[in-house]
C-alpha cells in the first residue's frame, strides 16, 4: 500500500500509542488474539483460538478499506514506551444523518485492568467528535459484559438502555446494553 497522508495519524497519551493498523502488524495481531481467547473471547466471537494470520491479513485489508471510504477507523493501540501491541479500538458503524458512530475496544489478557480502554477509548472518541464532526458515540455491549460497560461509564458514557435484539452473536440476537457519549461528557 503506498503511503496515503491518513495513516500519518497517530492518537497518543502519556502511556499510549494509537495509529492505523498496518500489514506489519498481523503477526503480533495473531499473538494479542491468541493470549486473550478467555477474557477478549468471551463478549467477541471473532476472537476465538483459531484466529490465525489469515483473519488477521484480512481484518487489517477491511480496516485499510475503511480508512479509506470513511467509514470506519481502526486503531492498533500500542505501549507509549515500548510498542508493543496492546489491543484494538475504533469507530465504525457510522450514520452520516445524525453524525453518529459506534465505539469498540479490546485489550489483551496480560495487560487488563490497567485502565488502557478508557485512555483509548477517550483519545478515539475525541477524534470522532473533533475531527470526525460527530456528534454521539455509541458504546454497545452485552449485558454481562462488565468490563466493556465500565469502561464506557470511566470515558464518561451515560447508560441509555438494554435495547432487546440489538446486536447478533453467532448468529444469534442478543439484547445490550446501550451507552451514549456526547462531546460534553468526556472527561
Amino acid at each position: 500500500m503506498e503511503k496515503d497522508p491518513q495513516y500519518s495519524i497517530e492518537l497518543c497519551d502519556a502511556r499510549l500509542r494509537l495509529s492505523p493498523w498496518m500489514e506489519d502488524d498481523a503477526g503480533r495481531l495473531v499473538d494479542a488474539v491468541q493470549e486473550s481467547v478467555a477474557s477478549v473471547g468471551r463478549w467477541l466471537p471473532w476472537c476465538h483460538a483459531g484466529y490465525g494470520r489469515d483473519q488477521a491479513s484480512a481484518w487489517i485489508s477491511h480496516c485499510q478499506a475503511g480508512w479509506h471510504t470513511g467509514h470506519h477507523f481502526a486503531f492498533a493501540m500500542r505501549d507509549g514506551c515500548g510498542g508493543s501491541l496492546l489491543g484494538g479500538v475504533g469507530l465504525n458503524q457510522f450514520e452520516p444523518l445524525h453524525r453518529r458512530a459506534n465505539l469498540g475496544y479490546w485489550v489483551r489478557q496480560g495487560r487488563q485492568r490497567q485502565g488502557l480502554a478508557a485512555a483509548a477509548a477517550q483519545l478515539v472518541a475525541r477524534f470522532g467528535f473533533e475531527r470526525l464532526g460527530l456528534i454521539r458515540i455509541e458504546v454497545v455491549a452485552l449485558p454481562d459484559n462488565t468490563p466493556s460497560r465500565a469502561t464506557a461509564l470511566r470515558i464518561g458514557a451515560r447508560f441509555e438502555s438494554i435495547a432487546r435484539h440489538r446486536l447478533l452473536v453467532n448468529g444469534q440476537p442478543r439484547d445490550a446494553a446501550v451507552y451514549g457519549l456526547l462531546p460534553s461528557d468526556l472527561p
